[in-house]
């Protein structure tokens, strides 16, 4: 068994929440433009300027030499003198030689312009492609940025643990489905017991929320629970056997002014008076049943112990057997004859008041209380001699009326108001190891209310205190305190819209579309109804185990010790020494939920592989708070409120047990993972929106796992398209 955990925080339920933003797609790949080239045009319109300059030139050219060549024949044919002809001849060459030296000179200035345009653009060349060197390594920076992104998107997780804060000492939920109820109290019991911490459910709804978390615990092996379903549990619910006289007094005083819907302070006061003087009359332990309570007590301890023993103890038969003598209702003597009376207490109680106008009213109030009292006359006639166990669960049959079940109810709670008040305060925070969960309270009367919630913050134990309806009694509590508020699905307009007010209609959340779809799948028939685990000796526990113990003891006790709440009785002595031997399996918590309860079996489907896994955790839609959105919530999400130190938090949780073991999740709550990514960014921040702490390790590179070009090669530039044009 896990060791208990006291600093171990309430998980309510799972919050939906993305740090790490999708990064999108990859960044594109920079393409190279085309090569720079010398413009085939622009040659030919230099060559045919240079033409246009020239023909002038070329021009001369030829017709000096022509004229210097017709010259020449005609001196050579005797037809001209030679003297007179060379010098026009020498005249004629030296103007061709002029003009053909400008005609070289104009080539070998193209020829410059040439040149220079070319190294013109072997340079623009030259920066095109530094250029794009550049951009391909800021490419491959960026590449590299993204896939860490990408990487942190990917593996990040996506659902984190709702912890309630320190200094939170209740939590109310208001409204809600009874699978809704059961998927949050699934959440909440199942990471308490698997803490090592106990958990005690007071379930007044009459729908069996409890159920799920009881065929977990079965399933789980390591917890053998303790499930009492009343009325029919009442001989074996040893509730109020540690109760002193003036504690039992008050306990069915107040009981039965709720049942009687009597709520005046006077009244209670003389129900309360009238109960103590009874009880004081009864020697608590005489007759049959003080015998056997001694026995069943006091063990091994002997004949006296086990009457010290009963006269510790006063059983509610007694009581209301002592109340039929006081209001002379019935034949006393049967009732001595059963062992509830002595001829002596019976005197005793006939002589508590007198005949006259205002004792006749005392007894009739008597019969009065004896009216409701019978309803439990038989509790803890029958003690189960049980193990302790971890898990208490207290229910009300469904089938049970409406009166009925409020005297049960308040019988139950009053019970636990003094128990819890018997604790005394330790120092710090309130302690959620032992957790009390009242599911049903809007059933209550709002002075047991009070009751309850002062002794359990006395007393620093964690409470919970879920409601189905919420009338202004109970509005006008919730939240009260040091306490956290959970708002379920509210069916009734009105407590929806003032609901919305109290949380704010300034808040949007987004809801998982993994919520909507388990939500729907699971119904209000989850429950079913309960199976008793202290009248029935059925164990369906999946375990398995190969024990030898010896062991020998004695024992003296006043009181039970293995009751419903973790408080303690009476006084007690024991020794037991021995030896044990023995192996085990059980299934962990997790797993456990995963295959025990419908929520995980539902959340199994839905997230059977990776692509469903995908599609659920995909973001579903924006919810506003609004009244008419409060009243189509889905099954498993709430909308907590608490005070924060930084201000108040409201944040959309999902009480879907089932989702802890999911891949996707943590018990780290979302405050955590801001801080942690907050120091992680201190101390490795990462330029231009980086992630922090998401890198490569000791052995892997950028370079060696990214390849900075991804995607499909640009298409390849023809180079030989300058050269064609």
């Amino acid at each position: 068994m896990t060791p208990p955990d006291r600093d171990s925080p309430l998980y309510l339920g799972w919050e939906y929440a993305t740090p790490y933003a999708d990064p999108g797609p990859p960044p594109r790949r920079p393409v190279p433009q085309g090569r720079p080239q010398l413009s085939a045009d622009w040659l030919t319109a230099q060559r045919r300027e240079e033409k246009l300059i020239n023909r002038p030139q070329k021009i001369i050219v030829a017709v000096t030499v022509g004229i210097a060549a017709a010259l020449g024949a005609c001196i050579a044919g005797g037809l001209v003198r030679p003297i007179l002809a060379a010098p026009t001849i020498a005249i004629l060459l030296l103007a061709a030689a002029l003009a053909g030296g400008a005609i070289w000179q104009g080539e070998r200035l193209l020829r410059g312009r040439i040149e220079a345009e070319r190294q013109r653009v072997e340079r623009f060349r030259a920066d095109q492609e530094g250029q794009l060197f550049a951009w391909q390594a800021e490419h491959a920076r960026r590449v590299t940025q993204w896939q860490q992104q990408r990487f942190a998107f990917e593996t990040q997780k996506r659902w984190y643990a709702v912890p309630v804060p320190d200094g939170i000492d209740r939590v109310d939920v208001a409204g809600g489905t009874l699978s809704g109820w059961s998927a949050l109290l699934t959440m909440v019991a199942a990471q308490r017991l698997a803490m090592g911490g106990e958990v005690t459910v007071i379930d007044l709804s009459g729908g069996a929320v409890a159920a799920d978390l009881v065929n977990l615990s079965v399933a789980a092996g390591d917890i053998d629970p303790a499930v009492w379903v009343l009325p029919r549990d009442l001989p074996r619910l040893d509730l109020a056997s540690s109760l002193s006289r003036a504690e039992l007094a008050d306990v069915l005083a107040l009981s039965v002014s709720v049942a009687e819907e009597r709520s005046s302070a006077r009244e209670l006061a003389v129900d309360s008076a009238i109960l103590d003087r009874v009880i004081g009359t009864l020697e608590g332990g005489g007759g049959a049943e003080g015998g056997k309570g001694g026995g069943d007590e006091g063990g091994k301890g002997g004949g006296d112990e086990g009457a010290e023993g009963g006269r510790g103890t006063v059983s509610l038969g007694r009581v209301t057997a002592a109340l039929r003598a006081l209001a002379q209702v019935g034949d006393v003597r049967a009732d001595v004859a059963a062992g509830l009376l002595t001829e002596r207490e019976a005197a005793a109680v006939a002589a508590l008041f007198g005949q006259g106008a205002t004792d006749r009213v005392v007894l009739e109030r008597a019969l009065g209380i004896e009216a409701q009292l019978r309803k439990l006359a038989e509790t803890g006639s029958e003690p189960v001699g049980r193990p302790r166990s971890r898990l208490r669960v207290v229910a009300i049959d469904k089938q049970v009326g409406p009166l009925s079940a409020r005297l049960l109810g308040s019988f139950v709670v009053t019970t636990l108001t003094h128990l819890a008040g018997r604790v005394p305060a330790g120092a710090g925070p309130a302690s959620w190891r032992h957790t009390l969960i009242v599911l049903g309270a809007e059933r209550l009367r709002d002075d047991v209310l009070d009751r309850l919630t002062d002794a359990c913050e006395s007393a620093r134990t964690g409470l919970v205190l879920a409601y189905r309806s919420v009338p202004p009694p109970v509005r006008q509590r919730i939240g009260r305190g040091n306490a956290a508020v959970a708002f379920m699905r509210l069916g009734n307009a009105e407590e929806a819209k003032a609901a919305s007010e109290q949380i704010g209609t300034e808040h949007r959340f987004v809801v998982s579309q993994l919520t909507d779809t388990i939500g729907t799948s699971v119904t209000d028939t989850l429950g079913g109804s309960y199976t008793s685990t202290v009248g029935d000796s059925v164990s369906a526990a999946t375990s398995t185990s190969d024990s030898l113990s010896t062991s020998d003891g004695t024992g003296y006790s006043r009181s039970p010790g293995g009751g419903v709440m973790p408080f303690g009785g009476g006084r007690s002595r024991s020794a037991q020494a021995g030896t044990s031997r023995g192996t085990s399996e059980s299934v962990s918590v997790t797993s456990g939920i995963s295959t025990s309860t419908a929520w995980g079996e539902s959340t199994s489907r839905a997230t059977g592989d990776s692509e469903s896994l995908a599609r659920s955790l995909q973001r579903s839609r924006e919810l506003v708070v609004e009244p008419s959105e409060l009243q189509q919530l889905p099954v498993t999400a709430m909308i907590v409120s608490y005070a924060a130190p930084g201000g108040r938090r409201v944040l959309l949780a999902d009480a879907n047990p089932a989702i802890g073991a999911l891949r996707v999740s943590t018990l780290t709550s979302v405050p955590e993972m801001n801080a942690m990514n907050e120091m992680n960014a201190a101390s490795s921040p990462i330029a231009d929106g980086g992630v922090s702490g998401v890198g490569f390790g000791p052995d892997e590179t950028a370079e060696g796992l990214l390849r900075p070009n991804l995607g499909p090669p640009p298409p390849r530039p023809d180079w030989r398209r300058g050269r064609q044009s």
